[in-house]
């Protein structure tokens, strides 16, 4: 009895030694990481799953097990990456540049130096439907009525109330506003117990295709004018964007709808270590026209668009291989 255990002993011993002098290959300790994305009907939540759905595709090769978690939006994400509770987050271009910065959210905790960014993904536009009974045709008609401008923790709250400031209106006293979060807007606008709701979000949405097929006839409103030119004058994250009408059909408008966007981002932490970072960089863009195919929100993504509408210092392991690839000079 006590051979064998000496002879076992010897048989692990010398294992060890070989692996640890790479006679034998050891397999990688799998590394865990979590997407912070938004509510399940938005874009965030299946462009989490299209990133997991890539790495997880490769395991074997980069070691990592990637899973999404469902979250109150842009705000939550960063400070949860900032935190340690999440490795990665969705976050609107807007949004990272007020953590980075210290403004809005972030005013009383100062800049957050430790966010990071990895690259951009998808344009998100700020939008506003109505009900056609609620005979809100412009920005202006919003006056008395019942808004939903996003939950607090999301970035599309921010967007709200820069849009509605930028038509000289006060949000706190100009509309009745509800601040649910962006998937349960659709069902409050059919049940009649809102006329209105504002989403930042990517096209074509769940969410806003729930709108738009209910009994309660809808219509997009155009965001669009001088108001605007100054927001973006003001704010130069912000762009002009346009709502392609044909990916909605029940909705009341004939032509594509005018509005302001910003893009969606990929941030995480500067603890998260380079290599986790590089992995997931180079299998989304060695691989971006399969990854294109995932959403089509995605169809206009390009590597160079990719590395735009970023406030944050790039993670040096996405940094690593935009130069190995001549992204970055």
């Amino acid at each position: 009895m006590k051979r064998t255990g000496m002879f076992l002993a010897l048989v692990l011993l010398l294992g060890t030694a070989l692996v640890a002098g790479g006679a034998v290959p050891c397999q990688a300790k799998t590394v865990f990481v979590t997407i912070g994305t938004g509510g399940i009907t938005g874009v965030y939540y299946p462009t989490g799953g299209a990133i997991c759905k890539m790495i997880n595709s490769k395991r074997d090769t980069y070691g990592i097990r990637c899973t999404v978690e469902a979250t109150g939006g842009s705000v939550f994400n960063i400070n949860a990456v900032l935190a340690g509770d999440l490795e990665f987050g969705i976050a609107q271009s807007d949004r990272q540049y007020q953590a980075i910065n210290g403004e809005a959210e972030w005013k009383d905790k100062g800049p957050q130096k430790d966010l990071r960014a990895v690259f951009s993904l998808h344009p998100e536009s700020v939008t506003l439907v109505a009900a056609e009974d609620a005979g809100i045709k412009t920005l202006a008609d919003l006056k008395g009525k019942r808004v939903n401008i996003g939950n607090p923790g999301s970035g599309q709250l921010q967007n709200s109330i820069d849009v509605l400031q930028a038509f000289g209106m006060d949000w706190e006293k100009d509309i009745k506003a509800e601040q649910a979060k962006a998937a349960e807007a659709p069902g409050l606008l059919q049940d009649g117990r809102i006329d209105a709701f504002f989403y930042t979000v990517g096209h074509p949405s769940g969410a806003i295709k729930e709108a738009t097929a209910g009994h309660r006839k809808v219509r997009f409103v155009p965001i669009e004018g001088a108001p605007v030119d100054a927001l973006i004058k003001k704010y130069p994250y912000y762009a002009k964007a346009t709502i392609p009408i044909a990916l909605y059909e029940g909705a009341g408008n004939k032509e594509d709808v005018p509005t302001v966007g910003v893009k969606a981002t990929f941030v995480t932490s500067a603890k998260t270590p380079d290599d986790v970072v590089y992995a997931i960089v180079k299998e989304i863009f060695d691989n971006l026209e399969s990854f294109k195919t995932l959403h089509p929100a995605y169809a206009v993504l390009t590597k160079s668009n990719m590395l735009e509408g970023l406030s944050a210092p790039f993670h040096p392991g996405a940094e690593k291989y935009f130069k190995e690839t001549g992204l970055l000079k």
